[in-house]
């Protein structure tokens, strides 16, 4: 007996850390001291920057979107959905990624695969300003079938501790604004495999006609970062609080940012909603209720912003007024569609 035949193979897995590393180090800038091997990343904060500097840390994953990307056989974008995930969570407490960490656990090594999706990581590490400073890849053959893998990631950010977000500046007459997403991001694919796979009987390669692309094309679209977007604000008085729409939707997420007292008033249409949402809907039988607590509906990440800041982010970052702060009338927080 020998490891190899136990399932886990050493040299492939050092055969897929060789692959990645010049797409880890890709990412690496003059903070980063360390190279990939070693025990742990070593970083080096500019100090310099900040008055009273935060860290702010986060750790998700993809959820069942990854079963999109190993039927569908596309593995290039799931790394990128990952990290821009991650940046977004820790964008609306006002931060800026550092570094990024991420975990691959898989049932058969396979190199190339591995190499695939870590090279997506830093794509999307470049893109956000963000080292790639290492990670886990392990290879666990009782745990996961072959051809299965799983994907965390965790990320470091910084914040001047006067910048942080909302930081109990929201308030009575602030205007709600969306930033578009690029479809259903990372959340509530549980529910749209019920209804495309199990109801629908679809295939990753079959063709929606009413939404013009394959289901893989329609349910792929990588999980946009707003980092670039938002980043020249995130010092602005004016910008008040962010809420990044993940699972809950626009209620679940957009409540986490209010204060006792506050009610966020939404007139979120259901005809305004991108196809791909009113194709769910509509093969799914779902209701509004539901369809509001699973989806973002179109709207990655909503700024709590005082309204002279509303022209700006319109023009600058394809922003659309949602709606507005007002008094909570039991005294309580609350999200309130119209």
């Amino acid at each position: 007996m020998d490891y190899k035949t136990s399932g886990v193979d050493i040299e492939a897995g050092e055969r897929a850390v060789n692959l990645i590393k010049g797409y880890a180090r890709s990412t690496f800038n003059d903070m980063v001291l360390s190279d990939l091997g070693s025990f742990g990343g070593l970083y080096q904060i500019d100090l310099a920057r900040y008055q009273e500097p935060v860290l702010v840390a986060s750790t998700d994953g993809v959820g069942t979107k990854l079963r999109i990307a190993i039927e569908s056989g596309v593995l290039d974008t799931i790394g990128q959905d990952l990290v821009n995930h991650c940046v977004n969570d820790i964008l609306v407490q006002g931060a800026h990624p550092l570094f990024f960490l991420d975990y691959v656990g898989i049932g058969r090594m396979e190199p190339e695969k591995v190499a695939t999706i870590i090279k997506g990581m830093a794509d999307a590490c470049r893109h956000n300003s963000c080292a790639l400073l290492g990670g886990e890849m392990a290879e666990m053959p009782g745990l996961y079938q072959a051809g299965d893998f799983d994907l965390v990631g965790t990320i470091v950010g910084m914040v001047d501790k006067r910048h942080i977000l909302p930081g109990n500046r929201v308030t009575a007459g602030d205007v709600l604004m969306g930033l578009p997403s690029t479809g259903l991001h990372t959340n509530g694919y549980s529910l749209a495999r019920r209804i495309i796979f199990d109801k629908l009987k679809l295939k990753a390669q079959d063709y929606i006609y009413d939404l013009s692309c394959t289901v893989a094309e329609a349910l792929l679209t990588i999980h946009k970062s707003y980092l670039n977007d938002l980043s020249p604000y995130l010092t602005d008085p004016r910008l008040h609080a962010l809420a990044h729409i993940t699972g809950g939707g626009i209620a679940g997420n957009l409540i986490r940012v209010l204060d006792p007292g506050q009610a966020a008033i939404c007139k979120e249409d259901p005809a305004d909603r991108p196809a791909l949402f009113q194709w769910l809907k509509a093969n799914g039988g779902l209701s509004d209720e539901e369809m509001r607590r699973t989806f973002n509906l179109g709207i990655g990440m909503i700024t709590v912003i005082d309204p002279s800041l509303a022209g700006v982010l319109h023009r600058r970052c394809r922003a659309f007024v949602l709606g507005y702060i007002e008094p909570s009338i039991n005294e309580v927080k609350q999200v309130i569609f119209k």
